[in-house]
């Protein structure tokens, strides 16, 4: 599990690897990711755009940028949390996903919550400690 706090508004995120949905032998793997926005702080807050940057063990990187989540521009008031699920495909065995939302407060200022960088791992991931 995987978080980080802004402006009193924490972001836990857990990563699943999606076996029934993945084919390694055609490159093919799949994440779903359960985030949990948390509103610890005094304002009433509306999630309105999100921004991931998302990178393969290659190194290749895609940015996704769109309004809310899951099709939902949620609103916290103190005190509240909002989860949802969501996904993303690599064609590599691992890799990692990191970015922000952008938020409102009640008097219009926006301002960006950054969810933690986490890690992507399959069962295919060779594991090296060093």
């Amino acid at each position: 599990m995987y978080k980080k706090t802004t402006k009193r508004i924490n972001i836990t995120v857990n990563p699943y690897y999606l076996e029934d949905q993945s084919e390694p032998e055609d490159q093919h793997y799949v994440w779903a990711y359960q985030v949990t926005i948390d509103n610890q702080s005094n304002d009433r807050v509306k999630l309105t755009n999100r921004y991931w940057k998302i990178i393969d063990s290659n190194g290749t990187q895609q940015e996704v940028r769109g309004e809310g989540v899951v099709g939902e521009q949620p609103v916290l008031n103190p005190g509240e949390k909002f989860e949802y699920t969501s996904g993303t495909p690599l064609s590599t065995p691992s890799g990692f996903m990191e970015g922000h939302y952008e938020m409102e407060n009640k008097d219009g200022l926006k301002f960006e919550v950054y969810i933690p960088q986490f890690s992507l791992d399959s069962p295919f991931t060779s594991k090296k400690l060093n």
